[in-house]
């Protein structure tokens, strides 16, 4: 696993590649959360595109920065882009449609 971040002005996004797992999970939290923290962004988008494979790691990745960018300020927003329909399903089960919106991964975008 492996992330690329980008930050601009107010916003950071977070580019997760390869498997999201409990032996992953960790080393990535940690890049984000030390952009996060120097950053204090007002929103974060964690793009799930180049993701081949997620446990529920994933999940508790996803939330865990949300709870800090709240820690933060309580007006920042959480976006989750590029899921699989399948990916979507579990996180809105998990709950994480109360706290981010989730949008699915849309081939005919060009972005």
């Amino acid at each position: 696993m492996n992330v690329t971040i980008e930050s601009s002005g107010n916003l950071v996004i977070a580019y997760l590649i390869g498997e999201i797992d409990h032996h992953t999970a960790t080393q990535v939290r940690d890049k984000i959360d030390s952009v996060i923290k120097f950053k204090k962004p007002g929103h974060l988008i964690i793009d799930f595109r180049n993701v081949t494979f997620m446990d529920s790691s994933g999940i508790g990745l996803v939330m865990g920065r949300y709870r800090l960018i709240k820690s933060i300020s309580s007006a920042s927003t959480l976006e989750i882009k590029n899921v699989t329909r399948q990916t979507k399903k579990i996180m809105e089960l998990a709950g994480l449609g109360r706290i981010a919106i989730i949008k699915e991964t849309n081939n005919d975008e060009n972005e």
